[in-house]
């Protein structure tokens, strides 16, 4: 009987993608968690889930990449640049990075995903799609066929893309936002929750903003100029006929 060696793991993070990502991988059959890693300065335990805090700067050292693999669990956090960050310096420091696409994900081919990559559960992902590197799916999403899913890309929950779509990088996609067919989406925007994208978004300068997303009540307490869409909301009533298409 072949006994399969599984690949050991470090993971990036002690957040709760991080932790949810240990969770997920520690259920795998072909994947080991090890530890996880961060930069000296953040480190306050010497333990989190029952594994070692290891600092990122003698990540080489304790654990060398000719012997194990990583994965950077860090969320959208300043439009999804801190995961890229790390993303560039582990690959520098020589780490090959995983992908994970779940079982219970319908992925049509999985070639078709890049590294550092995390699939969740119930996604479905047609034919002819291309999936950057350290892009995020979480759960419930529909991926339609010849779409483009760019770099650094975090794709929220219950989100339909269409087909021929192209999503650039970085961009982040909120929660049961819809996508039409053809639609291109530029570079480092962030789409709200429960958006409904009918039009190409493929240039917005520094000195505008376009919100473009479907409210019920929402509220807008500030408008930042720069590159991408739709900000913060949370003192003034906007009705959904007075702001359901601003481009």
């Amino acid at each position: 009987m072949k006994i399969e060696i599984k690949e050991k793991i470090v993971i990036f993070g002690l957040g709760d993608f991080a932790r949810i990502v240990c969770a997920y991988l520690s259920r795998s059959e072909k994947y080991q968690v090890v530890a996880f890693s961060v930069h000296n300065e953040f480190i306050s335990e010497s333990s989190l889930m029952g594994f070692p805090i290891v600092p990122f700067e003698e990540i080489n050292k304790l654990h060398p990449p000719t012997e194990y693999k990583m994965f950077v669990a860090i969320g959208f956090k300043n439009l999804n640049k801190a995961r890229q960050n790390i993303y560039e310096q582990c690959k520098s420091k020589g780490y090959e990075l995983i992908s994970y696409i779940s079982p219970d994900a319908i992925v049509f081919d999985h070639n078709c995903v890049g590294d550092n990559c995390f699939v969740f559960e119930n996604n479905v992902v047609q034919p002819f799609v291309k999936i950057g590197n350290d892009s995020i799916l979480w759960s419930g999403n529909h991926i339609g066929h010849d779409a483009i899913v760019g770099d650094h890309v975090f794709i929220s929950s219950h989100v339909v893309i269409s087909g021929h779509v192209k999503i650039g990088d970085r961009s982040f996609i909120g929660v049961n936002s819809t996508i039409k067919d053809g639609i291109t989406i530029g570079n480092d925007c962030l789409i709200g929750a429960g958006s409904l994208i009918l039009k190409d978004a493929a240039k917005i300068n520094s000195e505008s903003c376009c919100f473009i997303f479907l409210v019920q009540h929402a509220a807008i307490s500030e408008i930042i100029k720069c590159n991408f869409f739709l900000l913060c909301f949370h003192s003034i009533k906007v009705s959904a006929e007075k702001l359901s298409h601003v481009y």
